[in-house]
């Protein structure tokens, strides 16, 4: 097409060339905003499907993450006792580590005299294990000496 004929050429002279009024068609306006502009408003369907993690925010994480999964208390150990061994003195040894717990806590009390093997344990639990005539061995100082 001849440029003579084009429609751009017989606006000019015009204000608007076409666009309407006031200033249409000129700045940032006539595509919804610059930059990240609404989001929240008039682009909300685009930018959950575009970012769907746009907003809000990470989930807060523990300072002091425990990396510990599986404990027990001292009332439990009353239970775990049929999983214990006795040693050639007649001991009973109860060996938490092979069960994979890691910690043992001092809620309640306990019935029997038994050594524990454990990696990690409360100073109550301790004493209430001790208190009973028991013992503890706890494998990772074990593993340091």
């Amino acid at each position: 097409m001849a440029t003579r004929l084009r429609k751009s050429r017989k606006q000019r002279g015009s204000r608007y060339c076409g666009w309407g009024q006031i200033g249409q068609h000129r700045a940032s306006g006539s595509r919804g905003g610059v930059g990240g502009a609404g989001k929240h408003k008039h682009f909300y369907i685009r930018t959950l499907k575009e970012e769907p993690d746009h907003f809000g925010h990470e989930q807060f994480h523990a300072l002091r993450h425990s990396d510990i999964t599986k404990w027990v208390n001292i009332s439990d150990l009353n239970e775990l006792i049929k999983f214990s061994e006795t040693d050639k003195e007649g001991k009973v040894i109860l060996d938490l580590d092979k069960l994979r717990i890691e910690k043992v806590l001092g809620t309640g009390i306990i019935n029997s005299t038994v050594t524990v093997k454990v990696r990690k344990i409360s100073d109550s639990a301790k004493n209430k294990i001790i208190a009973a005539g028991g013992e503890v061995l706890v494998l990772d100082e074990l593993n340091t000496e």
